[in-house]
């Protein structure tokens, strides 16, 4: 495995970890030289695996996180995703999409939509599409701004 193919697993992997993200993992893949449109695919991969699973096993991971809260003596949400039901009641599943990976994460957003009555796959797709329009952007950003590897890191020429 080369130095760039353990770069695009770590994006992959960093894109897969709640509320690292797509859109974290992809500036940073960019700056240590990664190719970035590879980078964006990779760390999209990796999110959109998580975000899936989250929205499919929305209802029983709610459940669990309040059971584990109330056990803990707390209440039975956490304050991040009362935030987040607020944002799904007032913006809808498209709103949910957009500010979920600045707010609560892209994984927590779907979480959220499918326990706010949205479907599983719909709630994947749309959340999922929105991360990649995120990804795409910021990589974008970056390259045209410059911003394309720190000199020396990662090139095997220097």
């Amino acid at each position: 495995m080369n130095l760039e193919q353990l770069g695009l697993f770590g994006v992959f992997m960093g894109g897969a970890i709640p509320w690292l993200e797509a859109i974290v993992v992809v500036p940073s893949g960019i700056l240590i030289g990664l190719d970035p449109l590879p980078t964006v695919v990779f760390a999209v991969a990796g999110n959109a695996i998580t975000i899936f699973l989250f929205a499919f096993g929305g209802s029983k991971i709610r459940s669990w996180m309040r059971k584990r809260r109330l056990a803990k003596g707390k209440t039975d949400e956490s304050p991040r995703i009362a935030k987040a039901q607020r944002s799904f009641d007032r913006w809808g599943i498209y709103g949910l999409a957009i500010l979920g990976p600045l707010v609560i994460g892209t994984q927590f957003a779907a979480l959220v939509a499918v326990a706010g009555g949205v479907k599983p796959l719909k709630t994947s797709v749309i959340i999922t599409t929105a991360t990649i329009l995120w990804a795409a952007l910021i990589a974008l950003t970056f390259v045209l701004a410059g911003f394309d590897g720190i000199p020396g890191f990662g090139d095997p020429n220097n």
